[in-house]
């Protein structure tokens, strides 16, 4: 790192070594000693204004005036007055002549903060002042000259924004000469226990109390939070756990009280809707159902294929499909059974005991296929059958025993529950 580069980051407290952070800094001071405008782009908390405060001290208008202006926070109605001043009697209210910030900057640099918040009549002023250096004030009919350096900032999406047309593609493409990178903390995990340790410093002299210290498990914790507030956010957590935690040592566990983890689990919507269809009580009892509907559906899908070999015939199946067949149904056979009991395709994939009886002779007689039952005997499907059977005890006790309706609670045709209540046993 250049000793330039560590001495502006002396200066104004910008601490971290991510290497996109120090390209950042290295354009600032790069193209401050030009007028050239810069746009800063960047979310929200990461530190945008100290590229604009480096431009300027680093440039030849250091010793001139240097205006910050929030673009977002001045209303549409006197956001022209505010930066190119106002006549006497322009507008109501307006008792005397007022100096813009235009006005007010000349010679000097100008930070349109949030630049992307200006109304549309705002750029169309704003443009002819980076094109020509002029403007007018409100209420004014006479031309002004100024010469203001401009650097902006913002965290809109700019392409989306022209899209939409709330932002002019020529202002854009004139302020962005030059654009500038800021990355998220987010990005910056081994920027981020330097920024604790920092801000506790700041905090515990600012507050006359001991500095916080976190522990291993702690740093890991902050390292790989998202900080959807970037920087902002940061500081703003140090400054609250300095004044309200009397533990200095900060535990993971105390942390994840301040900053919980997200997740992304899947979440147990307790509303009416969802009540007439869900009763369930339990994650549990939700993932068992799931495992329950596929096994559902892949007994309806077996069924399906019964129905198809029925009344199709194996002379028009292709070996693909054979073969496809063969597999899903062989599949299903867990445990050894003998070679006689198998029954094979022209190709001798063996086909299990439970699949349908498919023939090869030439008058395809399919008088004995059955509907397929899934054999669950196997030791290891004893849980699934057992849960699967209280989920339809419950449906039925909810409904009183009408199988129309808790068929339809459990997601499963009628069929396919009468074939269960005869599998364990359910008869009224």
């Amino acid at each position: 790192m250049s000793n330039e580069l560590q001495n502006i980051k002396n200066r104004f407290g910008i601490i971290g070594n991510f290497p996109v952070l120090n390209r950042a800094l290295e354009k600032a001071i790069q193209v401050a000693p030009t007028d050239i405008s810069v746009l800063v782009i960047g979310e929200s908390g990461v530190g945008k204004e100290f590229i604009p405060k480096i431009i300027h001290s680093e440039s030849k208008r250091k010793h001139q005036p240097y205006i910050v202006v929030n673009c977002g926070a001045i209303p549409e109605g006197t956001i022209d007055s505010e930066l190119f001043g106002h006549e006497k009697g322009a507008f109501t209210g307006a008792t005397a002549t007022r100096k813009g910030y235009f006005e007010v900057a000349d010679g000097g640099t100008i930070f349109l903060d949030e630049v992307g918040e200006l109304p549309l009549q705002t750029q169309v002023r704003l443009l002819r002042v980076l094109e020509s250096g002029e403007f007018m004030k409100v209420g004014s009919s006479q031309v002004q000259k100024t010469n203001v350096r401009i650097v902006a900032a913002t965290n809109v999406n700019m392409m989306k924004a022209i899209h939409d047309g709330r932002f002019r593609e020529d202002l854009f493409y004139r302020l962005n000469t030059v654009q500038i990178d800021m990355p998220p903390l987010r990005e910056r995990k081994g920027d981020i226990h330097l920024l604790f340790r920092k801000f506790s410093i700041d905090f515990a002299e600012k507050y006359r109390m001991p500095e916080l210290e976190l522990e291993p498990s702690a740093v890991h914790y902050i390292e790989n939070y998202a900080f959807p507030g970037n920087i902002r956010q940061l500081r703003n957590l140090v400054e609250q756990m300095t004044v309200v935690e009397r533990n200095r040592e900060i535990r993971v566990e105390k942390l994840a009280e301040y900053i919980p983890m997200e997740t992304h689990l899947p979440m147990v919507v307790n509303n009416q809707n969802a009540q007439k269809q869900n009763d369930f009580g339990s994650e549990r009892e939700i993932m068992y159902k799931i495992l329950f509907d596929m096994r559902s559906d892949i007994n309806d899908l077996k069924s399906l294929t019964s129905e198809l070999i029925k009344n199709k015939g194996t002379a028009d199946l292709s070996n693909q499909e054979k073969n496809l067949i063969n597999r899903i149904y062989s599949a299903e056979q867990a445990q050894p059974v003998a070679q006689n009991s198998l029954l094979y395709f022209e190709d001798k994939s063996p086909v299990a005991q439970n699949a349908p009886t498919i023939m090869s002779n030439a008058d395809d007689s399919y008088e004995d296929i059955e509907d397929i039952e899934i054999e669950e005997n196997r030791p290891e499907s004893l849980s699934l059958q057992n849960n699967e059977k209280d989920l339809i005890i419950k449906a039925l006790d909810k409904h009183k025993g009408r199988r129309n309706r808790a068929a339809d609670e459990l997601g499963i045709s009628q069929r396919t529950l009468y074939r269960k209540i005869k599998q364990y046993n359910l008869e009224d």
